[in-house]
């Protein structure tokens, strides 16, 4: 404003007038892409946050599986240093002049222990497959995540170049990849 009260404004100001008074047409088309755009960001990021977790998950399956791994070949040792006990005491039976009766009772003993910490040994590898096929399948839902997460993001620049070049058939081709991600996504919820 000047000193005798006139009003002097550029081209920017009487832009800003209008797009706040709605009266310069109106850009629905921005505003739909800029919406659809914050949608398919939320969206990304929860699949993100859902394909770390299970990538989390997974990689904590295969450290139990090694876990459980390291524990059955430690019980196969074990079952090893039995079985050399018992050897020996087989061994001893036909010495002469040793108690046979003792090394019999010692051969039935480590036969009897080996049975048990066989039985423990396979038990223990029982559970490290499982917990290995716990990784695989978190593994899979995460490349499931992964993949929704990807697609969002390609629909987020698609419709980024949308909003540039204001082609309404990049509009319908990020609404299609969008559609893919939330699909994929769907299928990582139901762990397919």
């Amino acid at each position: 404003m000047s000193a005798e009260g006139f009003h002097v404004h550029g081209p920017h100001d009487h832009e800003l007038e209008h797009a706040a008074q709605g009266t310069h047409g109106g850009d629905g088309f921005s505003g739909k892409i800029a919406v659809m755009t914050a949608i398919l960001a939320t969206v990304g990021a929860l699949f993100g946050y859902q394909g770390g977790a299970t990538q989390n998950d997974a990689a904590m399956s295969k450290n139990e599986a090694a876990i459980k791994k390291t524990e059955a070949a430690n019980q196969w040792n074990y079952y090893q240093a039995k079985s050399n006990k018992q050897n020996l005491a087989e061994l001893a039976v036909t010495l002469p002049g040793v108690d046979p009766e003792k090394y019999r009772a010692d051969v039935a003993r480590y036969k009897t222990e080996k049975d048990q910490i066989k039985q423990k040994a396979d038990e223990l590898e029982a559970e490290s497959k499982d917990w290995d096929k716990k990784s695989e399948e978190s593994m899979h839902q995460h490349h499931r995540w992964a993949l929704a997460m990807t697609a969002e993001q390609i629909a987020i620049s698609l419709a980024a170049i949308t909003l540039l070049t204001r082609k309404k058939w990049l509009q319908y081709a990020a609404y299609g990849v969008a559609t893919v991600g939330l699909v994929l996504g769907v299928l990582a919820w139901l762990h397919f």
